[in-house]
């Protein structure tokens, strides 16, 4: 990425984003007070919320839900309609913040294609989540209580019992836990409003879509050749996921593609650091890859529309070294970037691949040709080798660019550097089958393996 597309991507403001925004702001505003106590307002704020999307084919339903809640009726189609309108909002400031970044970068990306409707879903948990989540619209966030939070154990524990259910049930589960962690909620000086928002709507248009985002099956099979780029660990208390950002090279001589794909596993919130690689011991083809660098050749792997793979390991084979940032160099950008399912499009979701090369860097941000890009440290896995220290003294950078708190923030996932004068690659996966750090794997072995001990406790309680 050059500093003159650098330059044209932070200077770029698309129109209309500011004034959606903050018709975002006065509809979550509503939420920290709860829609049992709308003053005029906060009324007029859904009000707003539903002339911004009068002329799409939400606006009748938004209408009505304004109106209804305005009047003190509640429902869960009125909620689920006005977490629809935000929705779309976001959509809107997504897609228009997605357009800069393509434009900037020269990248092409597919349309996006409805696939095939999924079945309707019959799944009685359901009327749980869609009744937490009503609760706690009118109660709002400065009335949660004791009540509220009892009432989440037990929705989290009948969504956990349906397998397509897990990711609601891990959404409402880090809610809750988030509202748990700020009690007393009525007295805090600062709530995260919007963070609190997203999860709430969220949550509400997935219990409306049978749990899981894109319930129609895959559009397709793909084999290939599979260049990795770097993985994105993403983790909490009870999940860990690990995202791996990559190139298909599909067979027959089709275009590059970019796909992501993810494996997930659950977990306590003792189990931290390189031991959470140990959890996803269950995949050691894809871990193998990450951690030796490895080409992945794959057959029939199922690709959703959204460009993610559903990942098979029987379906993969470790192949040739392949060094991704060769890959990044000589691929990236050519290579063909997916769509984006209309409920995923939101601008704190934008996490786009991108190589840097020949800047400088303060440890907070770096600097390419005058242009100062911050970097998002915070994301940087702690299961891995890969710190602020080293991303301080890189020249070289693969990385996500991300739209968060209102600006363009980089995510490094792998650094070329210098260290004591000698050049080193790190990568965020290196670990991914064990520490190759002595000192650190020293360190980790006085500490004891966490997740052994729990397998074998638990293999004690199932024996009794």
């Amino acid at each position: 990425m050059l500093g003159v597309q650098l330059a044209e991507l932070l200077d770029a403001d698309p129109p209309g984003v500011g004034e959606a925004l903050d018709l975002v702001t006065g509809f979550d505003d509503t939420l920290v007070h709860g829609l049992a106590r709308l003053g005029e307002q906060r009324a007029a704020a859904l009000t707003a919320l539903a002339g911004a999307v009068a002329a799409s084919p939400l606006g009748p339903a938004v209408a009505e839900a304004a109106g209804k809640v305005t009047a003190g009726s509640v429902s869960d189609d009125h909620l689920a309609a006005l977490a629809g309108a935000r929705t779309a909002l976001f959509g809107a400031v997504h897609d228009a913040r997605l357009a800069d970044l393509d434009a900037a970068l020269g990248r092409t990306r597919q349309a996006w294609q409805e696939p095939p409707a999924a079945a309707p879903e019959t799944h009685s948990p359901l009327a749980g989540p869609r009744s937490w989540l009503r609760e706690l619209a009118i109660a709002g966030w400065r009335g949660v209580g004791h009540g509220l939070m009892s009432a989440a154990d037990q929705t989290v524990e009948a969504l956990l019992a349906e397998p397509e259910l897990r990711r609601l049930a891990v959404l409402l589960d880090g809610l809750a836990a988030e509202l748990r962690a700020s009690s007393p909620i009525a007295t805090a000086e600062r709530l995260p409003a919007r963070r609190w928002a997203d999860l709430w709507a969220r949550a509400m248009t997935l219990s409306w879509q049978g749990g899981r985002p894109g319930a129609a099956p895959p559009v397709e099979s793909v084999s290939g050749r599979l260049l990795l780029l770097g993985v994105d660990v993403h983790e909490h208390g009870t999940a860990v996921q690990a995202q791996i950002h990559a190139i298909l090279e599909p067979a027959g001589g089709a275009p590059a593609r970019l796909v992501r794909t993810s494996v997930v596993a659950a977990k306590v919130d003792t189990i931290v650091g390189p031991a959470l690689w140990r959890l996803l011991h269950g995949h050691p083809v894809l871990l193998t890859a990450l951690a030796e660098r490895r080409a992945l050749e794959v057959t029939d792997l199922p690709l959703l529309a959204g460009g993610d793979l559903v990942w098979h390991d029987d379906r993969a084979t470790a192949g040739e070294p392949a060094d991704p940032f060769a890959t990044a160099r000589i691929q990236l950008a050519g290579a063909l970037a997916p769509p984006v399912p209309p409920l995923e499009r939101h601008p704190v979701r934008i996490a786009e691949p991108v190589l840097l090369e020949g800047y400088t860097t303060d440890g907070g941000a770096l600097e390419l040709d005058g242009r100062v890009l911050p970097l998002d440290l915070d994301r940087l896995p702690a299961c891995g080798p890969l710190t602020p220290a080293l991303v301080a003294a890189s020249f070289a950078c693969i990385g996500l660019l991300r739209w968060d708190g209102g600006r363009w923030m980089l995510q490094p996932l792998a650094v070329q550097a210098t260290v004591k004068r000698k050049p080193v690659e790190v990568h965020g996966g290196d670990w991914a089958r064990g520490i190759t750090d002595p000192k650190v794997a020293k360190t980790e072995a006085r500490a004891g393996d966490a997740v052994a001990v729990l397998r074998e406790r638990a293999g004690r309680l199932l024996r009794k």
